[in-house]
């Protein structure tokens, strides 16, 4: 059997059952190897924010158990945090900063000295809002937020990135640019990125694997190329109402 510690991320019977009853997740078994770029999709309401909440330490499970690099989340999750940084779907920034003092603020959390000035000149280079960052975000655009939350967690330069919906609010040529910036990432620094989001055509371009994840559980995973053969599917969305199917 595999070490635990050989992945980036690792769920075992993964649940979490709300005070309400409804099902976040059921017996979630999911495994993002170092080094990848890793997908969840599925409509609203399949569990994918639950899971990442839980991953990065937000959410308590009902049960089961979650490794980043080995580190048990739940136990640790202090020394879990130190291994990641999170973007959550609707990432708040604080109205009456500039965007420059948010960045400031935000890296100021993890590093001091001369890595912090390194890491906010890294983070101004990735928003690419000019003069902007020198305006209180209370005036910017749901995708001027996004972008400057997004740099943030990139020039953190995690060893694992957990994105949700990373381009909402974005239009098509932001969305181009915050794509091709989190291949580079993973690619030149070795940073695991596990993302979810709505946009199959953008899991498709980015992703080395996917699960999809339905009413709290994962109905399949693996390689795009794979899956597309392994169900006769032309896209990824043609995988995914085929496999919706077979659970009707």
């Amino acid at each position: 059997m595999s070490d635990i510690s050989e992945y980036a991320v690792l769920t075992k019977n993964l649940t979490k059952i709300y005070s309400s009853g409804s099902i976040g997740v059921k017996s979630l078994n999911l495994s993002v190897k170092s080094g990848e770029i890793y997908g969840l999709i599925g409509p609203n309401g399949s569990g994918k924010t639950t899971t990442l909440r839980i991953i990065a330490t937000l959410l308590k499970p009902t049960n089961g158990e979650v490794y980043v690099y080995g580190v048990d989340v739940v136990k640790n999750p202090l020394e879990a945090r130190k291994l990641m940084n999170y973007l959550p779907e609707e990432a708040g920034a604080y109205r009456d900063l500039t965007g420059l003092d948010f960045i400031k603020f935000m890296l100021s959390l993890r590093f001091t000295g001369r890595r912090l000035e390194e890491a906010i000149g890294e983070a101004i280079e990735i928003a690419d809002l000019g003069g902007d960052l020198k305006k209180p975000i209370r005036g910017y655009s749901k995708g001027m937020k996004r972008i400057l939350a997004l740099s943030t967690v990139l020039a953190s330069r995690p060893k694992l990135l957990v994105l949700d919906e990373p381009t909402i609010g974005l239009d098509v040529e932001r969305s181009i640019y915050v794509r091709n910036i989190i291949r580079r990432y993973n690619r030149e620094y070795g940073i695991t990125v596990l993302l979810s989001s709505h946009n199959m055509l953008e899991v498709e371009y980015l992703c080395n694997r996917v699960g999809i994840l339905y009413r709290g559980s994962l109905l399949i995973e693996g390689a795009i190329e794979e899956l597309k053969n392994r169900v006769g599917g032309v896209n990824l969305e043609e995988v995914f109402l085929k496999v919706k199917g077979e659970v009707h």
